[in-house]
């Protein structure tokens, strides 16, 4: 994978973990969800106004995205409102970058050589082992089910993400999916909670601001970095915020430090080694 991609796909990375944990901190699952998602749309509008409507390619690629957004958005919810930062988000990457990885590589037929599967590999097995010290706790089953979910509604949108980015513009096609997402969200909530569930919620306008930034940025760096790398090496760069995440989760969120979590720092360091070497 060539320097400046996996740079961009790193950093994507870290942006992903920012907004995560975001979603733990000061407000409940759904209404932090609930911010970053809206916030995300209204930094992604002036940007798609400014590069005008998408080409009409990508107008169904949009709409199965979004559908399996708004999966992934339920799942996450009901995992972190069930399991910490720590279980929840190795559980829901590690599930979709095997997922996306299988099935990019076996039913697209990306061409990944022997020592990008070893990258892969590697980097699956970080996320699995940061998830590791739950595996006995069967109050956690319905948090895990849920983690897995997300998992596979990421798969989903990975994979029609990658595809839509390489038949129209990846910026045009990001900043417009994100303000469809935030419009369909809002309605949704609106229908569920009714008017008075954003009352709390947009006390919170600056944060919303910042994580949906981060959101946004990290999207759109990971769609780009589709249009030139294979989408299972991208997927599989990308989890290497299982590092990121666990940092923020003991210094950030106050999670207790586990020698897997450290395990799989080695892990991922390794597996993007042997992906840059790829």
């Amino acid at each position: 994978m060539d320097l400046v991609v996996l740079l961009v796909v790193l950093l994507s990375a870290l942006l992903q973990t920012g907004w995560n944990v975001l979603l733990k901190l000061r407000l409940d699952p759904l209404s932090a969800l609930t911010l970053v998602v809206l916030g995300g749309g209204a930094v992604a509008l002036p940007v798609a106004l400014a590069l005008g409507p998408p080409e009409p390619v990508l107008w169904p690629w949009m709409a199965g995205s979004m559908s399996a957004h708004l999966a992934f958005y339920g799942c996450l919810v009901g995992a972190y409102a069930r399991a910490d930062l720590g279980l929840v988000y190795p559980v829901a990457r590690g599930g979709a970058l095997l997922m996306t990885a299988a099935i990019a590589i076996l039913v697209l037929h990306e061409p990944v050589r022997p020592i990008g599967v070893a990258g892969i590999a590697l980097l699956s097995a970080s996320v699995l082992v940061t998830a590791w010290h739950s595996r006995g706790e069967a109050t956690q089953a319905a948090a895990l089910a849920l983690a897995l979910g997300s998992g596979a509604a990421v798969t989903a949108f990975s994979l029609i993400d990658g595809t839509a980015g390489r038949l129209g513009s990846p910026s045009v096609y990001t900043a417009w999916l994100f303000v469809a997402d935030a419009v369909l969200v809002a309605l949704g909530l609106m229908l569920w909670k009714g008017t008075g569930f954003f009352g709390p919620v947009r006390r919170h306008w600056a944060l919303a601001l910042i994580g949906g930034a981060m959101l946004f940025v990290s999207y759109y760096l990971c769609v780009w970095a589709m249009t030139r790398a294979p989408i299972s090496l991208v997927a599989a760069v990308r989890e290497s915020s299982v590092l990121f995440s666990a940092g923020f989760a003991v210094w950030v969120l106050h999670e207790k430090l586990r020698p897997e979590r450290l395990l799989a720092a080695v892990l991922v360091v390794a597996g993007v080694t042997l992906i840059k070497l790829h």
